[in-house]
Formats: C-alpha cells, sequence, structure tokens
C-alpha cells in the first residue's frame, strides 16, 4: 500500500515502496539541508523551503504530466523517479559554487576525464552511481530486474536525455518549474510565480516521439498558447521579484566573493577536492563552515554580513536602459566566458572599491514546438516578446559602502580590452554570427544620394542552413568561427544556441527583428526578418578587426550564394541610419 507525503502545495502526494526508500536515502536527506532559493530569505523570510520538498513536488508534477500523456505504467514510473532524484548533485548555497567554478576553470573537478562545473553533471554521476542503500537497491532488482541498468536511465531522463521522457524533466515546460513557480511563490508570498497546473497538463500531447502544445489552428491551440504563455510570464516575473532582487543579488555577490578567496587560499588538487564535497555531501550550514575555516579576515567579514542579513548596499546599477548598446553586447559576450568575467568584475571592483556583479537573463525558451509543426515563439507575440525580455535582462551592479561615481567608458574601455584578449585566444560564435549579418550588409546594402538601401534576410531557417553549410562545407578559414551543434529533429538544421544568439544580437540592439505575416496553403503565418542597426554597424566594425583573414572568407563564400539569399530591401534616411557614439 502506497504511503503518503502531506505537501503544501500539492496536498497528498503518494510514494511507493522504491520511492519511500529514495526517499529516506542519504543523497536525498542531504537535500533538506540546502534551500531552494539559496539567500533570497533575507529579503522573503518565508521563502526557507528546501530542494528535499521541490524535489518530491518535482516527482509528483512530473507523475501527473506522464499520466496526462498516457505513457506507460512504468514509464510514469521512470520519470517519476527522474523527478525525484534530479537535484541530487546540486550543491550548497544555491548556484554560488557553480559561479565560482566558471569564473575559475583551473578548479574545476575531472569526472571521466572532463572538467565539470554544472550541478546536472554531479547529478548524473550520482544517480549512476546509486548510492542508495541496500534495502532500495533490493527493491529496485526486484521491481526493474538489474537496478544498474534502470538507474543509468533513470539518469538519462534526469539529464533531459530519452524524450519525451526528459523533457518532462528539463524542457521549455516541464516538471521542475511548474514546481518552483508555485513553491517559491507559496514559501516567499507572493503571487507572480502562480501557475494554473491543469491548464498546461491539457496544453501538452505527444507528437513524433516529442512533447509539443497541442491543437492545430483552433481552439484548443489558442489555449495551449495561452497556458505556455502564462508559464513564460510567471517565470519572467518570478525572476525580476526574487532573484533579482538588490539585496539578494548583493548577498549573493559576497558568498561569491568569499567563498572564491577561500578556494583560491588553497592548492588547485585540494580545492577540486572540497568542490566535489559541495556537490556531493555538503549542506548549507556545511559551506558556511568551510568559509570560516579556510578563508581569511575577510572572508570572515563577508560570511558575518551574510549570516545577519547585512548586505553591502547598491551604489550604482546600470541596466539595458541605461547601458549603450555596444556596452550590452561586450557585457553579454564578457559574461559567457567565466574567467574573463572574473577579470572584468574584479577589476572594476579595485578600481571603484566595490563588488561588482554582471547579470545576464536566462532560461529562454528555445525549442517548445506545437502540435502543426511551429515554434512557440513564431506562433506567439506574447511569447516572443517574453523571450526579448528574458534576453535583454543585463546589468552591471556596484555593491559598496561609499558612492563611487561609476565611468561608463571606463567600463567600455576595460570591456574592449578583454573582448580583444578572448578573441585573440579564440573565435567566440556570436561574433561569426554578426559577422554574418554584416557582410550581408555590405553585399547587399546600396546608397543613393540622402537614401539608403539596407537589406533584410526574410528567412531565419535561412540562417540556420546557412550556417549549418559553413560548419560543414565551407572555407577551412571559417572552421573555428561558427563553433554550433545542430540537430534535424524539425525537418530543418536546427541549433538552440544560435537561436539565442540572434535573439542576443536583437536584445542588444545588434540587429532588428520585424515580425512579417505570410500565407501558406489558405494560413496567415508569422516570420521574422532581420536587419543590421546602426550600431550593430559600428560594433561589428570593431569585430570584423579582429577577424580579418575569416572576414574575408566569408564574404568570398556568401557572394558565391548571393542568388539563393532570401531578402528583399528598406529604404531609409541615410544621415538617421548611422552609428552614434554614446
Amino acid at each position: 500500500m502506497p504511503a503518503i507525503i502531506r505537501d503544501p502545495v500539492h496536498g497528498a502526494i503518494s510514494i511507493d515502496e522504491l520511492e519511500r526508500e529514495l526517499i529516506l536515502s542519504r543523497p536525498m536527506q542531504r537535500l533538506k539541508g540546502i534551500r531552494q532559493l539559496g539567500l533570497v530569505d533575507s529579503v522573503y523570510p518565508g521563502a526557507a523551503h528546501s530542494r528535499f520538498e521541490h524535489s518530491l513536488g518535482c516527482m509528483h508534477m512530473a507523475g501527473r504530466i506522464a499520466e496526462h500523456l498516457d505513457l506507460s505504467a512504468e514509464e510514469v514510473r521512470m520519470v517519476r523517479l527522474a523527478g525525484l532524484l534530479h537535484d541530487l548533485g546540486h550543491s550548497a548555497l544555491s548556484h554560488a559554487v557553480e559561479g565560482v567554478l566558471s569564473r575559475n576553470p583551473d578548479i574545476q573537478p575531472v569526472m571521466e576525464g572532463k572538467a565539470v562545473s554544472r550541478h546536472e553533471q554531479f547529478t548524473r554521476r550520482i544517480i549512476m552511481d546509486h548510492p542508495f542503500g541496500e534495502e532500495a537497491l533490493r527493491i529496485a532488482e526486484r521491481l526493474y530486474g538489474e537496478s544498474g541498468q534502470l538507474f543509468s536511465e533513470v539518469a538519462e531522463i534526469a539529464s533531459g536525455m530519452k524524450p519525451p521522457l526528459g523533457q518532462i524533466i528539463m524542457g521549455d515546460i516541464d516538471a521542475d518549474r511548474i514546481d518552483f513557480l508555485l513553491r517559491d511563490s507559496h514559501h516567499a508570498g507572493v503571487s507572480l510565480g502562480l501557475v494554473d497546473t491543469d491548464q498546461i497538463l491539457q496544453a501538452l500531447t505527444i507528437k513524433n516521439g516529442r512533447i509539443v502544445l497541442a491543437g492545430q489552428g483552433d481552439y484548443a491551440a489558442d489555449m495551449s498558447q495561452t497556458a505556455a504563455e502564462s508559464m513564460l510570464i510567471a517565470r519572467a516575473h518570478h525572476y525580476n521579484a526574487l532573484i533579482y532582487h538588490p539585496r539578494v543579488q548583493s548577498l549573493r555577490a559576497m558568498l561569491l566573493s568569499a567563498l572564491e578567496r577561500a578556494l583560491q587560499s588553497m592548492p588547485a588538487e585540494e580545492a577540486r577536492s572540497s568542490i566535489i564535497l559541495f556537490f556531493r555531501e555538503y549542506t548549507d550550514p556545511d559551506l558556511m563552515d568551510f568559509i570560516r575555516r579556510r578563508g581569511d579576515d575577510a572572508c570572515r567579514s563577508l560570511l558575518e554580513g551574510i549570516i545577519f542579513g547585512r548586505a553591502l548596499p547598491l551604489a550604482a546599477r546600470f541596466d539595458h536602459r541605461s547601458l549603450p548598446p555596444d556596452i550590452r553586447m561586450a557585457l553579454s559576450s564578457i559574461s559567457r566566458h567565466g574567467r574573463m568575467r572574473k577579470l572584468f568584475e574584479d577589476s572594476l571592483g579595485k578600481r571603484y572599491g566595490a563588488l561588482v556583479d554582471v547579470t545576464v537573463g536566462s532560461g529562454v525558451p528555445r525549442s517548445m514546438r506545437t502540435e502543426a509543426g511551429a515554434f512557440l515563439y513564431d506562433d506567439s507575440a506574447l511569447a516572443a516578446g517574453l523571450v526579448r525580455s528574458l534576453t535583454r535582462q543585463i546589468a552591471i551592479s556596484f555593491f559598496s559602502e561609499g558612492r563611487p561615481q561609476i565611468s561608463l567608458p571606463e567600463i567600455r574601455a576595460q570591456a574592449e580590452r578583454l573582448l580583444s584578449f578572448i578573441r585573440s585566444e579564440s573565435s567566440l560564435p556570436i561574433d561569426g554570427l554578426l559577422l554574418l549579418f554584416f557582410t550581408l550588409h555590405r553585399m547587399l546594402s546600396e546608397s543613393f544620394g540622402e537614401k539608403v538601401l539596407v537589406p533584410r534576410i526574410r528567412n531565419i531557417t535561412w540562417l540556420y542552413r546557412t550556417v549549418a553549410r559553413i560548419i560543414d562545407q565551407g572555407p577551412s578559414e571559417l572552421s573555428g568561427l561558427f563553433d554550433y551543434s545542430f540537430h534535424g529533429d524539425y525537418g530543418f538544421p536546427y541549433s538552440e544556441r544560435l537561436f539565442e544568439d540572434i535573439q542576443i544580437l536583437v536584445a542588444n540592439g545588434m540587429i532588428y527583428q520585424d515580425l512579417r505575416h505570410y500565407e501558406r496553403d489558405g494560413r496567415w503565418l508569422l516570420r521574422y526578418e532581420y536587419m543590421l542597426t546602426a550600431e550593430g554597424i559600428g560594433y561589428a566594425q570593431t569585430v570584423s578587426s579582429a577577424y580579418e583573414r575569416e572576414s574575408e572568407a566569408l564574404a568570398s563564400h556568401l557572394r558565391h550564394e548571393r542568388h539563393s539569399i532570401p531578402y528583399d530591401v528598406v529604404s531609409l534616411n541615410l544621415r538617421s541610419y548611422s552609428v552614434k557614439k554614446a
């Protein structure tokens, strides 16, 4: 007979005998000592709930989604196990340790010959090692046969593989997100993250082995789109209210600084061994104690401020409303290169006597499809707007007891110096994408007196196909410029990272994205068209100087494809379409 756990969000949660033993195991019980929202309870006192209860909720929601999709009883059980165990490798104090590892690759632990820096990698390893006790393994073998094979499959599902099962745990609309939105809102005392789970369940169906939004041009499609939009809105508001609160950001920057200083005082190998424990053994109090024991007086001073909620005041903050496009673009590129981000923040911190934190938006929906075969953001103008809103969330904050006078030109100069260094070591794929737009602009634009005809690329799938073709068949000079991975699951080459980079260029004012209607088979559909902005031209000119050989090879390649480029032109006043220095 199944046991019952009473949950404040979902009510009665039934668990079977294997789930019960897994819940009682040491790896699961450790999650009771790790707060779901890290340091958010300094602002929202009720938000002290743990990753343990979130894992129970994720298991419950995963089971509900699987049952709604009419998966087999065995698949439902597997998905529930993946939901239950999906956070086993999470480090103490939320994502602070991952932040340290991204900034300090020299102390990243190595597993199976590869450096690891994310909790999902530790989760996969722990599940595959299945250290859940003899009783749990006996039950697993009785119910499923060989326990090693069972937990290997569960690890794949928990990592987002094996669609449609993995999509239930890691997707644009998944059990993990549904539970943390509901649970975080409940405990924090805010209503911004509330979603209608029944409506979301009704929105999901399976087509060609993948989870999609139900409906094909009918009322069911409208309601599925509405459910998906509500999920995206809730997530955007959740992050704004809880994660990006200035006091939370300050405490998080203090924690990262204290932990980083403590680890840097240790030999690299000892630091790596300690970091493995952060992901496999430590709770929040353990990590705090580590900083106290291994850190210096500065670390302990920061730690005391964290424990007693004395966050450093926000001295200055610049976001997308106050940062010029070129600085936004530079910060976006630097933030994705952990070591350079550390150098950037540390150098500005020393200059202004402050803790500096660069934040960028995350969680952009990239792969949710509809039953009719479109992407959600193609069918929904609201979803497309939310994608832009999430992508443009970039800010640089200075936390200090003083009031330093921050110079934007100095921020720009420091960012340019670091980007120049990064480009001297390796190519940045987003630079390659911008160079593609810049090369098309130079090739196809024409000036007539006071007017300029600017090319507007008509089809995003042409961009996917072109970049994929350059990678596979292009000149050798371009082999390292476009570091994108593609798959053909949707009938054309698709890259989630390439889509995200396009959205970054749009959000940072480098390219203009226009929405156009077109007719096909009696239906009116939407498509996006792209045009380089004046600010994009100015920034691309700087970028191209770092890639002279690649720029020439790209121009030569595109000249041979000129006849197949889908574009029209827009007539603009030459004076208005010129670069304005901020």
